[in-house]
């Protein structure tokens, strides 16, 4: 790979990693703090594609504004449904390992909606991801029942479902879009997240609520006589760390194969996951282990990774 290449997997591995143990960090503190999260990236991140992609209003979108205003609601649904999960005994492991399973959801509505059918490999992988899901499932379900907090995580699971296939369908009609209009990535990421903002005012209350138990937190001292909330740097760092994740992945999309992008995005994964279980002490049982392998291991054959991996070196050999 070009030293560009090379420098996007790095940026990568660096900003999405970190960006959920800053996530992470806030959720310990406020486990209701998801939708102001959002906001604030939401925020960042259009405030950003209205300056550098529509430049201040002055480039009409490439795609009609009514596909945007469907492909945003789904999108805006979705994000909020996965924040409001953490509220219900979810455990940042189980919510990464569950966010996992948007092959088998996208599977499942391709096969009913558009009528698409896959190899054997294909439904082999998904039934292994399936099974590592329900298998973390149910271990943190155990968990939580021993804490009696087995009703709330129900709920919990219950909004990661409904996210999991609205995302799938999210993916689905982006398909179509696209395949009329053509790929504008840039221009997807400022519509989808500045169109939302408006909904935002529908959770004020929540978020201002929230806003209020950051600049609340204890102060952290950054240089003699100056001090800021610790939590406001987090989310500062959450903020600086997600615009880096996302700039970062369409630098790889544009400049590597989808081999090269399915490896680093599931490496970056495995590796918040591990972090997520050593650093913040997570309970993982023996059943998380065995769930997280087959997840993953589902994910790779389903990207038929090890054949693409054994075409290139032949390809190598050949030439």
């Amino acid at each position: 790979m070009e030293r560009r290449a090379w420098l996007a997997v790095l940026l990568v591995l660096l900003g999405c990693c970190s960006n959920v143990i800053f996530l992470e960090l806030l959720v310990k503190e406020d486990p209701g703090i998801g939708n102001l999260v959002t906001f604030a990236q939401f925020l960042t991140i259009a405030l950003e594609g209205f300056v550098f992609t529509t430049r201040c209003g002055t480039v009409a979108p490439a795609i009609p504004f009514s596909a945007w205003a469907t492909l945003v609601t789904m999108y805006f649904a979705v994000s909020v449904s996965n924040n409001w999960a953490l509220n219900f005994a979810i455990p940042m492991p189980l919510h990464m390992i569950f966010r996992a399973g948007s092959l088998l959801a996208n599977m499942l509505l391709g096969m009913w909606l558009l009528g698409k059918r896959y190899s054997a490999t294909k439904y082999l992988s998904v039934a292994m991801i399936t099974l590592g899901i329900g298998t973390c499932t149910y271990g943190s379900a155990a968990g939580a029942a021993a804490a009696e907090g087995g009703a709330w995580m129900a709920v919990g699971i219950g909004l990661l479902t409904f996210a999991l296939f609205m995302s799938a369908r999210m993916g689905l009609y982006q398909e179509v879009v696209y395949a009329m209009h053509g790929k504008h990535p840039r221009e997807a990421l400022f519509y989808t997240h500045a169109l939302p903002l408006p909904g935002f005012l529908l959770l004020a209350p929540d978020i201002l609520h929230h806003w209020g138990l950051v600049l609340a937190s204890p102060p952290t001292t950054l240089l003699p006589g100056l001090a800021c909330p610790s939590m406001l740097l987090h989310l500062l760092a959450n903020l600086a760390t997600q615009h880096l994740c996302i700039s970062a992945v369409f630098v790889l999309t544009t400049e590597c194969a989808s081999l090269t992008v399915t490896l680093v995005v599931t490496l970056r994964k495995f590796l918040s996951l591990l972090f997520s279980i050593w650093y913040f002490s997570n309970p993982f049982t023996p059943l998380h282990w065995l769930g997280t392998s087959l997840v993953f291991g589902g994910t790779i054959l389903f990207s038929d990774i090890p054949g693409l991996l054994a075409g290139r070196s032949a390809k190598a050999k050949a030439s």
